[in-house]
């Protein structure tokens, strides 16, 4: 259906209202279903770039699956970089980092830090609040990766202050040893 209605658009004129909400209906849908490479190919087809700007941030917007966000994320990055505002960059670029560490976790229990995505660092936290240090190692060692050349509201300082925050507390002990007396 979404197929027959793209090739009506092209045949009578639609407004454009009404276009962006066809194509991203059927972006959502493919990205449901698991098909990358059509929504791909869907966001290909799309001549105009603002619609296709338009429709790739209002999918990213509804939060898609883990895969989903993370492919918008990342074409939006590619493709629209110039056009976005400062502060949509460095919340798009998140996302993708978030989305980046989620999927270094095991796959069970991606679910349960899902809802960070779009904080890595806040993630990272959780993760070390959880004792999760293997995963956080992987994370960590992903992100100093990625980080390079970023503007994402965070560096590899910001982390490193994190540790070190959670190492003070680690050693803080709440009441103090008494000595034996004999």
């Amino acid at each position: 259906d979404y197929e027959l209605c793209e090739e009506w658009a092209r045949l009578y004129p639609v407004p454009r209202e009404d276009l962006i909400n066809l194509h991203r209906e059927h972006l959502l849908h493919l990205l449901e279903m698991g098909d990358m490479e059509k929504a791909l190919q869907l966001l290909q087809r799309v001549e105009d770039p603002g619609i296709c700007l338009a429709i790739s941030e209002q999918c990213l917007d509804q939060h898609p699956n883990l895969a989903a966000s993370h492919l918008l994320a990342d074409y939006l990055t590619a493709h629209f970089y110039p056009s976005l505002t400062t502060a949509r960059r460095k919340e798009i670029q998140a996302l993708y980092l978030g989305s980046k560490m989620l999927l270094t976790l095991p796959e069970l229990s991606r679910v349960n830090y899902f809802h960070l995505s779009s904080r890595p660092l806040l993630m990272l936290e959780q993760l070390l609040m959880n004792m999760k240090v293997d995963w956080v190692a992987v994370a960590v060692q992903t992100l100093h990766q990625l980080l390079a050349g970023q503007e994402i509201g965070f560096t590899v300082e910001d982390i490193d202050n994190l540790f070190s925050k959670y190492a003070e507390k680690a050693l803080n002990f709440p009441f103090a040893l008494k000595e034996k007396r004999s």
